[in-house]
């Protein structure tokens, strides 16, 4: 018994149980009193304060959803792991934007600003910092160049189709997919994203691992083989512990579902805080997106550039990378089939702005890549590409 209890307290700590008690008790006052605070009287005092709670609880909330799906990370292996973290932090983004698209007014490019901001955050930010972080601490790191180049592939395709596609197609006009246009590419990019997944977790699940260094069967293109055999020993080790596993998986499941819930309760209210903020303010449309993608995003890039001072600069890519494969993959679906069931206007064609910025990211991502170490000067060149980005957003 007493086995058992410690346990249950290594992995439901106290300091777990606390967060996830506060996190409710502010989704439970906010769905009893949100309504009175929050109607035509409110005020920029209140606005600020709401605010402020709200950022705090869905900021703690996020946080607890990546140390349970970090800590399923270590008991599933990669790429499973990483997946699992990178789904539920895009699946928090989707429940924002779509919160924001039947928040009060309209917001056309919610979901174009997001998609853009997490990529200028996700692939120049974060990436640059760990490719520099990582360079000081251990010089050039290795990753597997295979796995990383078919990260780059989809986000060029579905980048492609989603935010460079609309300002080329006569479509419903202005950026604007047609209905038909909007289910069918709906169902492609679905398609396309669900057969990388596959792909991932079964049979190219090796390209997603970090590499081992000097191994010659990487370097001949031997480590499926390799992989196999490892993972062979994996599944021995599974079954040795497998109820144990399986009692902690179950337990860590429902942790993570508790710190999503309240994101997705308290989304609509920070949908409302947002817009009345922006409009109040005078402030840029675009930092509606930049706002919601430095919430959802923070705690992975923390986790990603720890990866990378760790050494694992492979994890590091699977997270950054996954992370914006998944936001597009998840995104472009979630906003044009909320756009085609409420109505809403939903534009995804990029500014002129924008597109260069796009294209010059995808270009540097390719160069920074292509080999199998990465080179620290290539991190000082995405920081700088996201400095321009931020001030480009103030003044354009």
């Amino acid at each position: 018994m007493t086995n058992k209890k410690e346990a249950l307290a290594q992995i439901f700590p106290t300091k777990t149980r606390i967060r996830l008690v506060a996190v409710w008790l502010i989704v439970v006052l906010f769905m009893l009193f949100g309504q009175n605070m929050l109607g035509d009287s409110m005020t920029s005092t209140i606005a600020l304060g709401t605010f402020l709670v709200l950022l705090c609880t869905i900021v703690v909330a996020a946080f607890g959803v990546v140390k349970e799906a970090d800590e399923l990370a270590h008991k599933l292996g990669e790429p499973y792991g990483t997946l699992i973290l990178t789904l539920s932090i895009v699946s928090i983004e989707v429940i924002l934007i779509a919160a924001v698209m039947l928040g009060p007014g309209e917001n056309p490019t919610i979901g174009k600003d997001s998609i853009f901001s997490v990529m200028m955050i996700i692939m120049n930010l974060v990436i640059g910092l760990c490719i520099l972080f990582g360079g000081l601490k251990f010089g050039e790191q290795e990753y597997n160049t295979q796995g990383t180049l078919s990260y780059l592939g989809m986000i060029i395709m579905l980048g492609g189709i989603g935010l460079l596609l609309p300002n080329f197609i006569q479509g419903a006009g202005g950026g604007e997919f047609s209905s038909t246009q909007a289910i069918v590419l709906t169902g492609f990019v679905i398609l396309l994203y669900g057969a990388f997944l596959l792909m991932q977790m079964k049979s190219y699940k090796h390209l997603y691992i970090q590499p081992k260094a000097g191994s010659m069967e990487i370097l001949f293109g031997q480590r499926h083989a390799v992989s196999k055999k490892e993972d062979e020993k994996e599944d021995e080790k599974e079954k040795a512990t497998e109820p144990l596993n399986k009692k902690e998986i179950w337990i860590r499941s429902l942790i993570l579902l508790g710190m999503i819930l309240p994101i997705v309760l308290l989304s609509h209210t920070m949908a409302v805080v947002v817009d009345y903020g922006i409009k109040a303010a005078d402030l840029p449309p675009l930092l509606g997106g930049v706002l919601i993608a430095i919430i959802v995003f923070t705690p992975e890039s923390m986790t990603a550039v720890k990866a990378a001072l760790n050494n694992e600069f492979q994890r590091a890519i699977n997270l950054c990378h996954g992370a914006f494969v998944s936001t597009v993959g998840l995104t472009i679906p979630a906003v044009l089939l909320v756009g085609l069931i409420t109505g809403k206007t939903v534009l995804f064609g990029m500014t002129p702005t924008e597109t260069i910025l796009f294209i010059i990211t995808l270009l540097l991502s390719l160069i920074t890549f292509l080999g199998k170490r990465t080179t620290p000067i290539m991190g000082m060149m995405h920081l700088v590409l996201f400095a321009v980005f931020i001030l480009l957003i103030f003044n354009p």
